[in-house]
Parts: C-alpha cells; sequence; structure tokens
C-alpha cells in the first residue's frame, strides 16, 4: 500500500483512485455529451500528476495512471446516454469518497480533497474560451466545486 494510505482496505482505496475517472466523466459530460478532448487531457493531466507533482500525492497519482485510461472508459461505456441519470449516478459514485477520505491522515485527506477539485477544474478548463482553452462553461462551473464530497479541512495541527 501506498504510504499514507496504510489505514484504508484495497476496496477502499480503489473508491479513491477511481474518483479520478468519476471526476473525468462527470466534467466531460457537463454539457451533455462526453468531451472526448476533456476525456484526453484527463488522461494526460493524470500522467503529469504521477511525475511532475512534488507533494505527497505523486505515488497515489503514479497508481491512478497504471490503469487510467483503460479504466476511464470502461466507466464512460457503463454510464447511461441520458445527462440526468448520469449525473445521478456520478453523485452517488463521487459521494463514496465521504467514507474513506476521514480515515486516512487529515493532511494527506486535505491534500487529496483540494487535489479533486484543482483536477476537475483543469479538466473544465480544457475546452471553451480562447483557442479552446481556460474556460469553464456555466454547466462545468456547477460541477467543478464536486459539492458531492465533503469539504475536508486541515486541522490546526497539521498546518
Amino acid at each position: 500500500m501506498i504510504e499514507g494510505f496504510e489505514r484504508v482496505n484495497e476496496t477502499q482505496f480503489q473508491v479513491l483512485k477511481d474518483a479520478i475517472a468519476w471526476i473525468a466523466a462527470l466534467i466531460a459530460g457537463a454539457d451533455g455529451e462526453i468531451d472526448k478532448e476533456e476525456t484526453e487531457w484527463a488522461e494526460k493531466l493524470t500522467k503529469i500528476r504521477s511525475y511532475a507533482n512534488p507533494n505527497v500525492l505523486t505515488p497515489f497519482y503514479k497508481e491512478v495512471g497504471v490503469d487510467f485510461h483503460d479504466s476511464l472508459h470502461a466507466k464512460l461505456d457503463s454510464l447511461p446516454i441520458g445527462k440526468v441519470e448520469r449525473e445521478k449516478i456520478l453523485y452517488a459514485k463521487l459521494a463514496e469518497v465521504n467514507e474513506v477520505l476521514p480515515l486516512i491522515d487529515n493532511k494527506l485527506a486535505y491534500e487529496l480533497y483540494k487535489s479533486y477539485l484543482s483536477f476537475a477544474k483543469h479538466v473544465a478548463k480544457q475546452t471553451g474560451g480562447f483557442l479552446g482553452f481556460l474556460s469553464i462553461d456555466k454547466e462545468e462551473g456547477e460541477l467543478i466545486s464536486l459539492s458531492m464530497i465533503t469539504p475536508i479541512e486541515l486541522e490546526a495541527d497539521q498546518e
């Protein structure tokens, strides 16, 4: 098990890893259809974070990246085509994180929560705006807060 995640079992760790793919699916489908550019960017972003991420989450992203392409596409294929039905499932899948994050060290949980938010924002910025970059449309803007995940606050003794 990766350092810092020893207090969770394999199933719980998988929930944390799968959240990256579920976030990509949520944001890529915000406008109703899964956006290929955003899913491709999510794959690249996962790879980037596995080596250019100078913090405690680098090993986590290395682990996520091992099979991210296949995992993401299998998850996308399993989702309904309709936006409302798809988002209902994605909200439920992402809400599972709430049961696992409190089990790991507060500082690590805080960093992972911030990373989820950052990941959502970066995927959303992939399309739109000038030359297709740096813009978040209304639908994505409503989703990038990942409201289904309870915010993790850094405890005073962890700062």
